[in-house]
């Protein structure tokens, strides 16, 4: 078993070395194409690859493959983390990198380590998992902060108030702490609070001044075959 989990380690850090800055995209499975919230996902993987940033999911159906089909709609870099379950998870076919994981846990280092920040679309006890852990690693100061944006005010609402009623009253987590995160429904702002995010924080953060400029150059060959087509239908 340990030599199975050093596997998917070395796997990993080799299939993923070389993807450059990169946005982490989590979402329900079992969200339909017919759902607001597939469209929202795919705009919002959109406006990320049309940033530079490659965007990563697990893999699967719903949610995941919305973001991967915007990834590859806007022309960046699609990847795939997929997880082997009993039910559900079967790889959608908008993967420029696809990967296969046995563990939740190595799937989730692979996640962060690659990832400058998330995007979390509405989903069940998975995406809670990935939010929550990603705000104890940075709460705890085990991991960096980097920018977390919710996706999807009605889904996420009562939660949101659930926190600052139970946990924030009760002394559990401060009024600060909810400051880790942004609550938004539309594609462009998510995008837009994450690069900014990124921008500010590479005051204090060299390597994300590094990851910036190579987005930068990413964007521009992104955006210039839409540039080219603009003049086109001008002239």
């Amino acid at each position: 078993m340990v030599l199975k989990i050093m596997g998917e380690f070395v796997e990993g850090f080799d299939a993923l070395r070389d993807i450059g800055p990169a946005i982490s995209i989590f979402g329900s499975a079992r969200t339909s194409k017919d759902n607001p919230w597939y469209e929202m996902g795919s705009r919002t993987a959109e406006e990320i690859a049309r940033r530079g940033y490659a965007v990563v999911t697990g893999g699967g159906p719903g949610a995941m493959e919305a973001g991967n089909e915007g990834a590859k709609k806007a022309g960046g870099t699609s990847i795939g983390l997929n997880i082997v379950l009993p039910m559900e998870q079967s790889a959608n076919t908008f993967q420029d990198i696809e990967l296969h994981f046995d563990y939740f846990f190595v799937r989730k280092v692979m996640f962060a380590k690659y990832a400058l920040g998330y995007v979390v679309l509405p989903g069940g006890f998975g995406t809670m998992d990935e939010f929550f852990e990603a705000l104890t690693l940075i709460q705890t100061r085990k991991m960096k902060n980097f920018p977390i944006v919710l996706m999807g005010k009605d889904y996420w609402g009562g939660l949101l108030r659930w926190m600052k009623k139970s946990m924030v009253e009760g002394g559990t987590i401060s009024p600060d702490d909810l400051n880790m995160f942004y609550l938004t429904d539309d594609p462009v702002e998510a995008a837009t609070v994450i690069q900014r995010a990124l921008e500010e924080g590479s005051e204090i953060r060299p390597e994300w001044r590094r990851e910036l400029a190579r987005a930068k150059k990413q964007a521009a060959q992104i955006n210039a075959p839409r540039r080219m087509q603009a003049k086109k239908k001008k002239s």
